[in-house]
């Protein structure tokens, strides 16, 4: 109650306005991710509603006091090199039917770069959660959620809905942004 009282309140100081619902369970792919606090203003998101996400974060942050504070706020150390063991923890959790909210970050870092990691679609396909697409858009002052779709067989598909929905989300700063494509795509 804490958390949402703090989130609705930051919030509605900045002068942005939630759209979308929060969905009761499944894999959420934050974009644009360009900055630093794109990891601040997904919490914000999800706190706003009252739901307490796992974030995937890279491992090398979890040492000292801030693998603490990332543990406490829901961090999920992520090992890129060999990410298995975290994936097959997560579709054990998926499998037990509780309610699992994960926000990931398909662009894999904050800088420009050339594709997103695939590993939200074939998470979906592995633990039959959904993705919903999240976002944080300072031009217009929105922040919250867009559609929800299941992984298909179709990366191409798949990627144009992602494609459609970020087309105009311009996230904290623009030019690191990645375009939504996959490297499945170009092969």
């Amino acid at each position: 109650m804490m958390r949402q009282r703090l989130a609705r309140t930051i919030i509605r100081v900045m002068g942005y306005r939630m759209v979308g619902e929060v969905p009761p369970t499944g894999l959420l792919v934050g974009a644009p991710h360009t900055s630093n606090w794109d990891f601040v203003t997904m919490l914000l998101v999800m706190w706003h509603d009252g739901c307490h996400p796992r974030v995937l974060v890279k491992k090398q942050l979890f040492k000292g006091p801030l693998g603490w504070l990332l543990r406490s706020l829901g961090g999920v150390p992520l090992d890129r090199d060999n990410p298995g063991g975290v994936v097959r923890e997560l579709i054990e959790e998926a499998a037990a039917g509780e309610p699992l909210r994960l926000i990931l970050a398909a662009e894999g870092t904050r800088s420009k770069g050339e594709y997103w990691k695939s590993g939200f679609l074939r998470l979906s396909k592995q633990t039959g959660l959904p993705i919903t697409l999240a976002f944080f858009d300072p031009p217009t002052k929105t922040m919250g959620f867009g559609p929800t779709f299941h992984a298909s067989d179709d990366v191409s598909a798949d990627m144009d809905i992602v494609r459609a929905f970020f087309a105009n989300k311009l996230g904290i700063r623009p030019k690191n942004a990645t375009p939504p494509r996959l490297r499945e795509e170009s092969s």
